[in-house]
């Protein structure tokens, strides 16, 4: 019978187990390059071209409430621009897969025939 520490190491070694735990990390970051690229670059073109507004400080005030919906259109965008990468990404692997799948197969030389058999057999036999 396994222990529970047994049971766990298998669990915790398997490939999939692993790979997961890769793309949490890479896509982590991945966010913070998305995020910075909304933050610094996006954002503030769409507010030149919609006047001067900045996403990020658009709130409205009800009592001692702030409704900061700037950060959420900004989260929008965001996503947005997360979800047309990741689009793009699955999209370009796909064809590339495709591709491999018509791309022909190394064909097998043909087998020869009787006659070519027969000169080879006598060829080989007038070596002797």
């Amino acid at each position: 019978m396994k222990t529970f520490i047994e049971e766990f190491k298998a669990f915790a070694m398997k490939g999939n187990v692993i790979d997961l735990a890769v793309a949490v990390v890479i896509g982590a970051a991945f966010g913070k390059i998305v995020s910075s690229l909304v933050d610094n670059i996006i954002t503030p073109l769409i507010g030149l071209l919609m006047g001067g507004v900045n996403f990020s400080g658009l709130a409205y005030s009800v009592g001692n409430a702030e409704l900061t919906y700037g950060v959420f259109i900004q989260s929008i965008i965001d996503f947005t621009i997360v979800a047309l990468v990741i689009f793009l990404v699955v999209r370009t692997i796909n064809k590339l897969d495709k591709k491999q799948a018509e791309a022909p197969a190394e064909e097998k030389p043909a087998e020869p025939s009787e006659e070519v058999k027969l000169l080879r057999e006598i060829r080989d036999g007038l070596r002797r």
